[in-house]
């Protein structure tokens, strides 16, 4: 039985700032953030924006009336709303989910939707009559003038897993590791995280070639094999920090190609920022959408989470998933934004509601927001 991503749905926020005038607010040479970093625009979420709205904007593009069939509900990620309630479960009725079905969330940093994914395939594999609906759902915040500045961003990206995969057939390949590491983290008392950015960069590389090694022992592969590498990218530069180590490893026919294929990947996530959970999956429309990508083809994922876990897996490209990509509905996202002067994105960062107050739906860009703050509880709604 075929099992993997039948549908794929993705969502940013309307507004985002430009990163060369975030490099000139910051007295920085904007070729630092263009080039080395690798960002040309960051999104900006609205106060009335959180994991929730953004994964029920993205879902909600690709629930039809199979959403009946839907038995499983999993949301990656790292922005959660509520240290108890699931956002999976602010989705029930927002989506009109049903009832008889598991909803949870997932926490590991930036892993959290493939442990969803590896979940879902599992599902599946024992309920082939049912769905699964993943979701990757972030808002990358580090603060206003910091390091890590350049590198957030907001969206998300969701999946529905099932026995008909029109978009890629997982393989049920993979290999994965986890260890206790100090790259990354944000306390329960922080709204922004706390990293060491050149040693998570340096646990990111170490975790691709150890499970690069550990997946060609364990399944006799080369990346001959592969017709291109995709990865985690919060920025788009890391990532290809990771592809270079396969230079002088593979053949130069071989590394070119992978290279030329990685930018075809990372262009979305050039135009929107870190998405968290959702950068690889980004990553993955991107590719599907940019590049000369053929049916039958197979791909490589390497998904990481700092803290850390990393995993990489294997997906082979469905026949007329062309057909199955909504590749205008992505477009038209990304072009039809609303770019904001620095001091406006400030200004938006420091703001948030506070329990008692509500927001004029007439503000409201999008479909779903968060409607209100009453008794500290979270309620959200659809224009």
């Amino acid at each position: 039985m075929d099992i993997g991503i039948e549908k794929i749905g993705f969502y940013t926020p309307k507004n985002y700032i430009d990163i060369v005038e975030l490099a000139k607010a910051r007295n920085q040479e904007p070729d630092k953030f263009t080039i080395g970093i690798g960002q040309s625009k960051q999104a900006v979420p609205a106060v009335y924006e959180d994991a929730v709205t953004m994964a029920a904007e993205a879902a909600e593009q690709i629930l039809t009336d199979d959403r009946t069939n839907i038995g499983l509900v999993i949301v990656g990620t790292e922005s959660s709303v509520d240290e108890s309630k699931a956002s999976a479960l602010f989705l029930m009725d927002l989506l009109n989910l049903p009832e008889y079905a598991r909803a949870f969330e997932i926490k590991e940093a930036c892993y959290g939707a493939t442990a969803g994914v590896q979940m879902a395939y599992n599902f599946i594999a024992t309920n082939p009559d049912k769905k699964a609906l993943v979701i990757a759902s972030d808002i990358a915040r580090y603060g206003i003038n910091t390091p890590g500045e350049v590198t957030q961003g907001a969206g998300s990206v969701a999946m529905l897993i099932s026995s008909q995969p029109k978009i890629l057939k997982l393989e049920n390949k993979s290999v994965y590791m986890s260890k206790n590491v100090g790259d990354f983290w944000r306390p329960t008392f922080s709204k922004t995280a706390f990293a060491r950015g050149k040693f998570s960069n340096q646990i990111y590389i170490e975790f691709f070639q150890t499970l690069w090694a550990k997946y060609q022992q364990k399944y006799q592969a080369t990346a001959e094999d592969f017709k291109a590498m995709l990865f985690h990218i919060p920025y788009t530069k890391m990532g290809a920090k990771a592809m270079k180590t396969l230079e002088g490893n593979v053949s130069d026919e071989t590394y070119a190609r992978l290279k030329d294929q990685y930018q075809d990947s990372i262009k979305f996530g050039r135009e929107v920022g870190n998405l968290y959970t959702g950068s690889l999956y980004l990553g993955l429309l991107s590719y599907l959408i940019n590049s000369d990508v053929q049916a039958g083809e197979e791909l490589l994922l390497f998904s990481y989470g700092s803290g850390a876990v990393g995993e990489l897996y294997s997906g082979v490209v469905a026949e007329n998933f062309a057909e199955n990509v909504n590749s205008e509905n992505v477009k038209q996202t990304l072009a039809q934004r609303h770019q904001i002067s620095i001091s406006e994105y400030e200004e938006i960062f420091s703001k948030s509601i506070s329990d008692g107050e509500k927001i004029d739906p007439d503000e409201v860009t999008g479909k779903f927001y968060l409607s209100e703050i009453k008794e500290n509880e979270r309620l959200y709604s659809k224009k």
